[in-house]
Parts: structure tokens; sequence; C-alpha cells
């Protein structure tokens, strides 16, 4: 039987690619901010806008440790007006007594790719129910990044340029795509084996009697 061809249906794919960011989104939304609230330093984070802002996960400078404020320095000092900036907005006040001494708290940075790590494990589940071909696997991975880089670039206003930022999103992209290429492989193999069901003791008795005829 010839196999029926395969029509591009554009609705899907669209469907299917927005239902993949909106869960890698959701996955980190739900990890980020009580993990922040746990092993960030407190004041740092009031001062980015705490742990609940949006820029935690769409500002690639709170991956790489980068601060997002802006404000004018003096006598190794931020003024008291310098704040957290993330897509055009203020979202984060100055020290509490005025004044910030500029230092960024480097467990912020781990704890945010600790967490898009463990989305992206969670990704293979999200590709294996949604996309199942292992040949669509590896372009649903990479446009899920690729649409991060687009909208984290807009949202900072810069294009990122951290080492480690890179490293994180290569790393979770790479373990995306083995293991969910692997599942849904192995998925298919086991479906299409066709295994004969056993012959009840009728039919040998039977052919035993023929046999024996013969």
């Amino acid at each position: 039987m010839t196999p029926r061809p395969q029509n591009w249906d554009p609705v899907l794919l669209i469907s299917q690619i927005v239902s993949m960011q909106t869960l890698h989104y959701l996955t980190l939304s739900v990890l980020i901010p009580p993990l922040l609230s746990m092993f960030a330093e407190p004041s740092s984070l009031v001062h980015e806008g705490g742990a609940v802002n949006v820029g935690m996960v769409m500002d690639w400078r709170e991956m790489a440790g980068r601060p997002t404020v802006r404000g004018v320095q003096g006598e190794g000092l931020w003024s008291s007006y310098a704040g957290a900036w993330s897509g055009g907005k203020q979202v984060g006040a100055g020290w509490e007594e005025g004044r910030w001494d500029g230092r960024t708290d480097p467990v912020r940075g781990w704890v945010i790719a600790f967490c898009w790590m463990i989305a992206s494990s969670a990704d293979i589940y999200y590709l294996y129910t949604l996309i199942r071909r292992p040949r669509l696997i590896l372009d649903f991975s990479l446009t899920l990044v690729f649409t991060h880089l687009v909208l984290t670039t807009y949202y900072s206003a810069s294009v990122p340029t951290s080492l480690f930022f890179w490293l994180v999103m290569i790393a979770g992209s790479a373990w995306t795509v083995i293991v969910a290429e692997q599942l849904c492989v192995k998925r298919e193999m086991t479906e299409g084996l066709v295994i004969s069901p056993p012959r009840d003791d009728a039919d040998d008795i039977e052919m035993g009697g023929l046999l024996r005829r013969d």
C-alpha cells in the first residue's frame, strides 16, 4: 500500500512552535522565582526587580551575571536613582539607604542557568509528546533557542556577548536534541514491530495429526 503523502500544515506548525515556547517559559517561570528567593543574595535581587521580575527569564544579562542598572557613578557608589532597567522600563529601585556598591550576585546567574537546564530536560517530554517525529526534533529545538535569542536581544536591547550564556544555550539544546530523538526513534521502532500471536494448542494438534497421516 502506498503511503499517503504528508501535506505541509502551517497552522499546525505555528501552533507547535508557540506551544513549545510557551511551555518552556512556563517551566522557567515556575522554577526561577522560588530558587532565586532561596539562594540569591536578597539585596542585589531586590535591586534587580525581585525574583518574579520577567527579566530573570528574558534578560540574558541575568544569567551572565552582568548588571542591568543605569545611573551615575560617583565615589565608587551608584547614585540613589540608579535601578534595574529591562525592556526600557525601570523594574528595580536603588539601595535602601540610597546607595549601592554596584556588585552583582554570581549565584543568581548559576541559579538561572540551572533552571534553564531543567527546563531543557522538560522540553524533552514536550517534544516527545507534541512533535513525536525524530526528524523534526532538531528543527523545533533550534527554533526554540533562536526565538529566545531574538526575544532576549530585543528585551535587553543588546546582543548576548557572554560566553557562559552561549555555553548554557548550546548544552541545553544538545541535551534536548539527543535524548528526545533517541526516545522518539525508540517509540517508532517499538510501534513498527509486528509480533505474531502464538498458535493455540488446537492448531498444534491438527498439524501434528496431518504430519502423522503423511
